[in-house]
């Protein structure tokens, strides 16, 4: 009961701990590890300073109990196997460790097992040779050596027990070290703190300027190299690019998910690294508030003709007066966009007004349209 109410408290303190992490940490860190650290983690740790404590305790009773008992017998006795004994033990360690680096597939029990084993019999070993000489010599009678046999098994079981509490205590303090740097651990930058602009001065322009970026987990493969973009106040800019080009991630970006590697962003003038993050991303994208600005990715890819018209439609009433992105493949998403600006290579590779786009034969968005509506009318022949 008592590991179940300290799992009951280190859970909640973990979990609000990585609830406040940045999404790169998320990315570095594995969802598995941290569900075990969430459960294992604290059940070793209840373990081992409850249960496992008692048992420690009793097993350090039991042994000295053991050794008075041992010296009551006999004196000299005691003294030969608790001098002979320290060493030993300390060799049975030392092969013990030999025995679990020679093949990784040792289990950690089966290497204290025999260290446990081997300890225990040579202090049975030292019993019966110094026994046998005190007996000899009449200085020990044989109920006292089968007595003080009996106590020497009494402690064997003691140390059993102490090694097996040694070992758990070692395992909880592991687990802990892992929870307590899960909740020590500080996000990379502050998720609730920075300058907050007031709302009625949000005009909502929005510039990348030289911005190189490349994911944590990912820093040989640069998404970004010198990209700048500039977006107006209260104007529509479409982007566009083949899979792959980033398009989310400029979003990613804008939301502050991730901070660039070099470059900087800047909402009216202001670096959003300056900016509060929880601010900025209430006033991105949040209708139920009216935001200044707006970013739509792929809003409408997984609709049909029908309701793509629908929702296009009631987009277009939501994004006037506002400054908007708008990340989509389809001609119809951005064809009442004022800019279109087209990703490639990492970089911005063409930028301006549609039709000027579509107007220069060997541009790249003119080649991405021309594709599209090839795949649209092959379809549409497909259907007939």
């Amino acid at each position: 009961m008592q590991a179940k109410r300290l799992s009951e408290i280190y859970v909640p303190l973990s979990s609000q701990s990585i609830l406040k992490q940045e999404v790169a940490f998320f990315d570095r860190t594995r969802t598995g590890e941290l569900i075990n650290r969430l459960s294992a983690d604290t059940t070793v740790v209840g373990h081992s300073i409850t249960d496992n404590l008692s048992d420690g305790l009793r097993a350090v009773v039991q042994a000295a109990a053991g050794v008075s008992m041992m010296f009551y017998v006999s004196p000299s006795l005691a003294c030969f196997v608790l001098l002979i004994v320290p060493p030993m033990a300390g060799l049975a360690i030392v092969y013990g460790k030999y025995l679990r680096s020679i093949s990784k597939r040792t289990q950690d029990a089966l290497a204290q097992t025999t260290q446990t084993g081997l300890s225990g019999n040579l202090m049975i070993l030292s019993v019966l040779y110094k026994g046998g000489l005190l007996m000899a010599s009449q200085n020990m009678t044989v109920g006292e050596l089968s007595s003080f046999l009996m106590y020497t098994f009494w402690i064997g079981i003691s140390i059993a027990g102490l090694s097996s509490f040694y070992s758990e205590m070692m395992k909880g303090f592991g687990a802990g070290a892992r929870l307590w740097e899960l909740q020590d651990r500080k996000p990379e930058f502050p998720q609730n703190e920075g300058l907050v602009l007031p709302s009625d001065q949000l005009k909502g322009q929005l510039e990348f300027y030289d911005v190189s970026f490349a994911y944590p987990t990912r820093k040989e493969a640069p998404i970004f190299q010198n990209l700048s973009l500039l977006v107006p106040a209260g104007t529509i800019m479409a982007v566009v690019g083949p899979s792959g080009s980033g398009k989310s991630s400029l979003v990613s970006l804008l939301l502050r998910l991730y901070d660039v590697d070099t470059g900087i962003i800047t909402i009216d003038g202001h670096d959003i690294r300056d900016l509060n993050p929880y601010w900025l991303r209430s006033h991105i994208g949040t209708v139920s508030q009216n935001p200044k600005i707006l970013l739509l990715d792929e809003a409408t890819s997984a609709l049909d003709a029908e309701n793509e018209s629908l929702v296009q439609e009631a987009l277009e009433r939501l994004m006037e007066g506002r400054t908007v992105i708008v990340i989509a493949h389809r001609l119809s998403t951005i064809q009442n966009a004022n800019a279109v600006a087209v990703l490639d290579q990492r970089c911005i590779a063409e930028c301006g007004q549609p039709a000027e786009l579509l107007g220069n034969k060997q541009g790249l968005f003119r080649k991405l349209m021309e594709k599209q509506t090839f795949l649209q009318e092959a379809h549409k022949q497909a259907l007939r």
